[in-house]
């Protein structure tokens, strides 16, 4: 990530932290907190992947070559606005479900994606922040397809309450590891970003 412009480091900088907000507000949204009505948390979810996707296309945007880095961001963006198709678009339970257990992976491949480039380049400030959020955001978008894939394969089989339990807990705790995640990741661009001794050496 060395050698990017200032104006290419605000667009990393405040992309790192949208998406870092969009993550913390989908978990709040994925979260059955009995005083968020149903309808509330939906629109939680809304925007945090709307934040989410925005943010990737920042930090993709801040990346002049096509580096996997690069893509993986692109390809996070798109996962995203995969899921957020699935909350506005009035499909049928089955096919929402389908399209936010896509858009899930296309996260984590993403983040696989970013997570490659970046155990390429350990010596850069901040990197061991990236790798490790990235790396948990790669759980976290794993852990939320397995149980939405859990929900569509045993829903015709279980009780609701039976469903809700296997499937939404991993939902949920992955959605809360892909947050602290993105909340790791945003800081390790703040430290590279703002690192002195980094700064001086660039002068």
């Amino acid at each position: 990530m060395g050698g990017l412009t200032m104006d290419d480091q605000n667009k990393e900088f405040v992309g790192s932290w949208i998406q870092a907000i969009g993550t913390v507000t989908a978990a709040v949204g994925a979260t059955p907190f009995k005083r968020l009505s149903e309808d509330f948390r939906e629109n939680l979810s809304l925007w945090g992947n709307l934040l989410q996707g925005t943010g990737n296309a920042l930090v993709a945007d801040s990346i002049s070559e096509p580096t996997l880095d690069k893509r993986g961001n692109q390809i996070q963006s798109i996962g995203n606005t995969t899921v957020v198709a699935s909350i506005i678009i009035d499909f049928d339970s089955k096919t929402k479900q389908e399209l936010e257990i896509k858009g899930n992976l296309m996260q984590a491949l993403g983040g696989g994606a970013s997570l490659g480039e970046e155990l390429q380049n350990l010596s850069e400030t901040g990197l061991t922040y990236d790798i490790v959020g990235n790396y948990l955001q790669v759980i976290g978008n794993s852990m939320q397809a397995i149980g939405g894939r859990k929900q569509l394969n045993k829903s015709e089989k279980l009780s609701y309450r039976e469903v809700k339990f296997d499937g939404d807990s991993l939902q949920i705790n992955g959605s809360w590891i892909q947050a602290v995640g993105s909340v790791i990741a945003a800081l390790g661009v703040t430290k590279e970003i703002f690192n002195p001794e980094k700064n001086s050496e660039d002068e």
